[in-house]
């Protein structure tokens, strides 16, 4: 038997049914328990494939988003944070606004869950097929600074381009060159009506003019991102200082008044 087994997995590989060869032993066995019909397990065969596959394509697309982490909007808690209501955190992840090319901006204070929020709706845009890319601001200035000079940037901005969705994580955190603002501006003009996007930032619109340096390029830009857009001003205490963690051991009081440590952690000496 276990022969049989091993022949049908190198089969499955040769014909690149990789899914198939991983999980043919656990099939048959669970087959011999259930005892289903032909027709039915050659399509358990058949399904299993499909879903390694759609697993792996996934996967591939995920690290080519560059999503920092697995965001899951399951676990976001709208609770903690002011600006956005589980109803409507609903609607966003039905993105119905990301088949009819609107953009959300995600304004607050460091710590409110703007770039969660974002990476969330970038995953759940990758699940249903979409491309969708999040990437920071500092990746995007050396991807437009070096477009024309380096392969690696030429590829990476005809990936931008060919985006349905793109993240540009704290844009406006730091003040922009003139030439990289134009770049901006150029690749935004690029993507109108074609691309969504989702902004995120701790700057107030009004005030992209003194990072860009340049009012009128600051209007123009805006009035691209602005034309169909939601706006979510997000508020409240930092998440990351409010769940911030600590190297120095947490001590408990021992019986008898002495203390007894939580962990083995140590401090090396120098």
């Amino acid at each position: 038997m276990e022969r049989t087994i091993t022949t049908i997995q190198e089969h499955a590989r040769e014909l690149n049914l990789t899914g198939l060869a991983g999980s043919v032993d656990l099939l048959l066995e669970e087959a011999r328990k259930s005892e289903p019909s032909y027709s039915d397990f050659a399509l358990t065969l058949l399904e299993t494939e499909i879903s390694c596959r759609r697993k792996a394509h996934l996967e591939r697309r995920r690290k080519a988003a560059n999503l920092p982490l697995l965001h899951d909007l399951d676990h976001y808690d709208s609770g903690v944070q002011n600006g956005i209501s589980q109803v409507q955190l609903r609607q966003l992840r039905q993105l119905l606004w990301l088949d009819q090319n609107y953009n959300l901006i995600l304004i607050g204070p460091s710590g409110t869950g703007k770039s969660y929020l974002a990476g969330g709706l970038c995953h759940e845009a990758l699940k249903l097929g979409y491309h969708a890319l999040f990437r920071t601001m500092d990746e995007l200035i050396q991807t437009i600074r070096f477009k024309d000079v380096t392969t690696a940037a030429a590829r990476e901005y005809k990936r931008l381009v060919h985006a349905h969705l793109l993240v540009i994580d704290d844009i406006m955190m730091f003040p922009i060159e003139k030439s990289v603002a134009v770049g901006l501006f150029q690749l935004i003009n690029q993507l109108h009506e074609q691309t969504s996007f989702i902004i995120t930032t701790n700057k107030n619109p009004k005030e992209w003019a003194e990072m860009l340096g340049d009012e009128v390029l600051a209007t123009a830009l805006l009035d691209r991102l602005l034309y169909k857009c939601e706006v979510i001003k997000l508020t409240g205490k930092s998440y990351r200082l409010e769940h911030r963690t600590t190297i120095f051991e947490q001590q408990q009081p021992a019986e008898g008044g002495a203390t007894r440590k939580k962990s083995n952690y140590r401090f090396k000496k120098s």
